[in-house]
């Protein structure tokens, strides 16, 4: 019994005899390895080795100075949000799977020790929102998330607020002059 199953091996790893082998690979992003980041606004940050800026994907939330109102009291919802990224990635290791670039930021999905999807999360406390269909970019369990957050008003759900890609962008005359 041995003697063939010998034989088979020696065929086998004789040289000229073994054919190259196509190796299947699936054309999915890889993970980059884990990285500290520094917070820039509510839906993106930097890694603090090599600079590369990251955008959470399919989510958008408040923009810089933003506000919402609850009970005709406002609230800074774009500083919540980026409180909140700030606390899920401060000493902890974040990790993002890259779905595209677009204008040297990377577009992807993170996560960190404490949240397996940062995006998803955020939009379970309702401090951000699925992007609009007409950008293609909706992840079904993001719709999910949001429309538990909008059922049990957490967050911008409880408030009223403009949808950040209806706030007009500041000038930069109007930035100096603030």
């Amino acid at each position: 019994m041995i003697r063939p199953l010998l034989a088979a091996i020696a065929i086998v790893s004789a040289p000229g005899v073994c054919r190259a082998q196509t190796v299947y690979t699936p054309n999915t992003p890889a993970q980059l390895p884990p990285m500290r980041v520094e917070v820039l606004d509510s839906t993106s940050f930097r890694d603090i080795e090599t600079g590369s800026v990251y955008r959470l994907y399919g989510v958008d939330s408040c923009r810089a100075g933003q506000l919402a109102t609850l009970a005709r009291q406002h609230w800074p919802c774009a500083a919540v949000a980026t409180g909140w990224l700030v606390n899920a990635t401060l000493g902890k290791w974040v990790s993002c799977n890259i779905l595209r670039e677009q204008d040297a930021v990377r577009l992807a999905r993170c996560s960190s020790s404490e949240h397996s999807d940062l995006a998803a999360d955020m939009l379970k406390e309702g401090l951000a929102v699925t992007l609009p269909p007409d950008r293609n970019e909706l992840v079904r369990a993001y719709g999910a998330a949001q429309e538990q957050a909008k059922k049990t008003y957490r967050g911008l759900w409880s408030s009223q607020f403009t949808m950040p890609w209806e706030v007009p962008t500041p000038t930069a005359a109007q930035v100096s002059n603030e």
